[in-house]
């Protein structure tokens, strides 16, 4: 057993290592301040996400409407992950490929930004939401594994955390996350306190 704890421990220290060497400061920094921007301009976010990557995007969410470290307003998200009607209907009545596209389409407008987290990057129905939100103005940021897959080259920004591990990749998206929610945290703070 400690034989695992030990091999998980080195590679989280081995990535780490690596992402002090790239440019995930840079893009983490980025991705901030466009979701500031929309924030600051009426606009919401929009997440979505597949299995883990699903529970990522209500992770997000929830950290953006309630709070992450601090008292404060909250701000709009939403993650397209959690209405089983819609999601049920939408992948009945248009195929499944198609269930955040549709909603990025109802609810998305241009001040807004649309989130895609893929493990794979190659996730269809994330791909077809980045599309719609493409198509509707917004900004799309992505958060994805491996190669980057598709994503890597049609998201406005996008986040590659090019592991052999799946479980790392999801690790280091939730770090992503927690680093994207106190940065806007402490930059809107005093901004919607004055509304």
């Amino acid at each position: 057993m400690k034989e695992v704890i030990r091999r998980v421990l080195e590679e989280e220290k081995e990535n780490i290592e690596v992402l002090s060497k790239n440019d995930f400061e840079d893009k983490i920094i980025d991705m901030s301040n466009i979701i500031i921007k929309s924030l600051e301009n009426d606009g919401k976010i929009l997440i979505a996400g597949n299995g883990g990557s699903a529970a990522d995007a209500q992770h997000f969410a929830a950290e953006i409407v309630g709070r992450f470290v601090l008292e404060r307003s909250g701000y709009p998200a939403i993650a397209l992950t959690t209405d089983t009607s819609i999601l049920t209907a939408v992948a009945n009545d248009y195929g499944y490929d198609k269930v955040f596209s549709r909603q990025v389409e109802a609810l998305g407008n241009k001040n807004d930004v649309f989130i895609g987290i893929s493990t794979s990057g190659n996730s269809k129905n994330i791909i077809e939401a980045i599309k719609e939100a493409k198509n509707k103005g917004m900004t799309v940021l992505g958060l994805v594994g491996k190669d980057g897959g598709l994503m890597k080259d049609i998201c406005d920004v996008c986040l590659v955390f090019n592991y052999k591990d799946t479980a790392r990749v999801q690790e280091h998206h939730i770090m992503s996350i927690h680093i994207i929610c106190e940065i806007v945290e402490r930059s809107l703070k005093d901004y919607y306190e004055k509304q």
